[in-house]
């Protein structure tokens, strides 16, 4: 608050303390001071006019942002009356006689001015809300969705505003016991089911959802109803999200995708991470990926001394440095460009900076382009693993975390197959390692690069159609932040040679997501927006699993973070068949190489639209020809790629 504000409202304080003392006195003596106690006023004024105010200034009295005035408010004001009166009343009996002082005057004094004070804040704070911002009915004509605290706060707040974008009309709820009841000045007008004749009978523009406790299935079957109304819908974020913004009104935003998967918030064991990494040197390879780079992110927030950021991709890399350097510039950022299937490389970094803690998010992921090159599925996910891994354990890392996916589970792809084997790897060398070697097993994240929600919402940009490829196909879906806070947290929590879940709450279908997004996009799906069924791309299944039959589950300190209770491989007879895939691999022999997964991953089932025509190699595959199994198994015919439909 300026010093002349300060000043103005001392001066009207300093008014009111002399308008309560005489106030008093006339009262005492029924409007007429009898001219004995004339002196006695005059000297008592002289106190108080001086006292008070200082007292009013000591305690902080004129820091309070009095237009938004409470009841703990009013407790203070109390208070500080209260100390202001009893400071005056010591300095009056030791200046007076305190028997030539009315008593009565101490305590009729206290109650006006205590009336007085409260009342100048009051009516400041009425004529904030209702006289000044009363004329200015221009905004938006808006029902608030949810008439409980968060719905009452938000009225409040938008009262405020000089020039609010809302005039809010009422409130829709479905508790019975609120049904005509008024919040402020304004009604509850009804319940969910009648919002559309509401949005028609009040010429509502907006809807503003103002539950932030309703997640998940409620709060997508609430967004469904604001929807059919063809009114914009807002909303106001979780409280996780905005107990710290000190104007609710401020919040309020377009409803986005990961408000209606319901995610509750992680809560973290930071003490525990921050244990693991302060003051250590990690490195992440994949670092200038979607979930290396947010990996990247929340690791700096818990002090390591250096980071090492390992990527192929320059561009990526060269960004993702600069936005941590800036963002954290008292930790050493190391940008290493490297290809993690180099040993010579990745034995120099780990031999040069001597990295405490691995964080392997590196791999490709992309299903379909991998069914087209196989052979680089092989030598990128599990070769580039097996020589990340045997670097931490030559170099003495104490902790090597692998990210890896739903996909591994019982695939039916390339991308899955190879995940497995790494993960199978992984977990043979954590028997003999003195490193902790550890993978955390997740679906798919919101918004990484090359996901569904990208490609949907650009589709939806260009005018559609939006292409899924199975009206029953159903995926596992969290945010970015989330799988990196629970990868860190998984990380911390890993003893050696444990496959950690993440839980993945309730699956989505994508057609679902699709009239979501479209939704969203303020459009009607089929109508502004088609969507077209192109059928299921080679290696994909209409659902993903996270455990095979033979897994199963142990909990863990963290409720979102189970153990996989599954068996590793012998050592040996692993490595010697990882040896022959890797020579099939980098020699092109696609058929020798499915057959080598087969026998490594023995829950591997080539989906019925397999065929592998990218890449030229000793026994060229043509569309058509069947695979011959080594045991004698005919797996499906491969067929050519389907095209989408137009």
């Amino acid at each position: 608050m300026s010093f002349q504000k300060v000043l103005m409202l001392i001066i009207i304080d300093t008014a009111l303390i002399v308008l309560a003392y005489t106030l008093s006195f006339l009262f005492r003596f029924d409007f007429f001071i009898p001219p004995a106690y004339g002196a006695i006023f005059w000297k008592g004024l002289c106190i108080v006019a001086v006292i008070k105010p200082l007292a009013f200034l000591s305690m902080g009295f004129y820091r309070k942002l009095w237009r938004y005035a409470s009841v703990r408010d009013a407790v203070e004001i109390f208070k500080v009356v209260s100390v202001a009166s009893l400071g005056s009343s010591f300095f009056l009996t030791f200046f007076q006689y305190f028997d030539h002082f009315p008593r009565s005057i101490i305590l009729i004094d206290w109650l006006i001015l205590l009336f007085l004070t409260a009342s100048s804040r009051l009516a400041w704070r009425l004529y904030r809300e209702h006289i000044f911002t009363s004329t200015r009915n221009t905004g938006h004509r808006t029902l608030i969705l949810g008439a409980g605290d968060a719905g009452r706060l938000l009225l409040t707040e938008i009262g405020r505003q000089q020039a609010p974008e809302y005039n809010i009309v009422g409130f829709v709820d479905d508790d019975e016991s609120k049904r005509g009841m008024i919040l402020g000045t304004v009604p509850v007008l009804g319940k969910q089911d009648q919002l559309q004749e509401l949005v028609r009978k009040h010429g509502i523009e907006d809807l503003i959802v103002a539950v932030p406790s309703v997640r998940g299935f409620a709060l997508r079957k609430m967004i469904e109803n604001c929807n059919k109304t063809g009114a914009r819908v807002k909303i106001l974020p979780a409280i996780s999200d905005i107990i710290n913004c000190k104007v609710l009104a401020n919040q309020i935003r377009d409803v986005e995708l990961e408000d209606l998967l319901g995610r509750e918030p992680v809560t973290l064991d930071k003490s525990g991470i921050r244990h693991y990494l302060q003051g250590k040197t990690v490195l992440v390879s994949g670092a200038a990926g979607s979930i290396g780079s947010e990996i990247c992110r929340q690791i700096v927030e818990f002090d390591p001394r250096k980071l090492i950021l390992l990527d192929k991709a320059e561009t990526p890399l060269f960004y993702i440095d600069r936005e941590l350097a800036a963002r954290h510039p008292k930790v050493t950022i190391i940008p290493v460009l490297g290809d993690i299937r180099s040993r010579d490389k990745i034995d120099a970094v780990f031999s040069h900076y001597k990295p405490d803690v691995v964080f392997h998010a590196a791999a490709y992921k992309h299903v379909s382009l991998l069914e087209h090159n196989p052979t680089q599925a092989v030598l990128n996910n599990c070769r580039g693993t097996k020589v990340l891994a045997d670097a931490a354990d030559k170099a003495g890392v104490s902790s090597f975390v692998m990210i890896s996916s739903d996909k591994a589970v019982n695939p039916t792809n390339i991308m899955g197959a190879s995940k497995r084997v790494a993960e199978i790897y992984i977990q043979s060398l954590a028997k003999k390692s003195s490193t902790k070697f550890t993978t955390v097993r997740f679906g798919n994240v919101l918004g990484s690069s090359g996901s569904v929600i990208p490609i949907f919402l650009e589709q939806i940009r260009k005018g559609g159609p939006v292409t899924v490829t199975d009206p029953e196909v159903i995926r596992y879906f969290m945010t970015i932040p989330e799988a990196a806070q629970l990868v860190l947290q998984a990380g911390c929590l890993g003893q050696g040679g444990e496959i950690f879940l993440l839980e993945m709450g309730d699956p989505v279908r994508i057609l679902d997501l699709a009239e979501h997004l479209i939704r969203l996009s303020g459009l009607i799906p089929n109508k502004d927006i088609d969507i077209v069924f192109t059928g299921l791309r080679p290696g994909e299944k209409l659902f993903e699993e996270l455990l095979t039959k033979e897994e199963g589950v142990r909990e863990t300190s963290h409720r979102k973070i189970k153990i996989a209770a599954s068996a590793a491989a012998d050592s040996e007879s692993f490595s010697a068949e990882l040896a022959q895939l890797f020579h099939l691999a980098e020699t092109h022999d696609i058929q020798g190489m499915v057959i080598a997964l087969r026998r490594l991953v023995m829950e591997f089932t080539p989906s019925q639209q397999h065929q592998y025509p990218a890449e030229r190699h000793q026994h060229a595959i043509s569309a058509g020809q069947s695979i011959k199994m080594k045991d004698g198994a005919q797996p499906a015919r491969i067929i050519p790629l389907r095209q989408p439909v137009s």
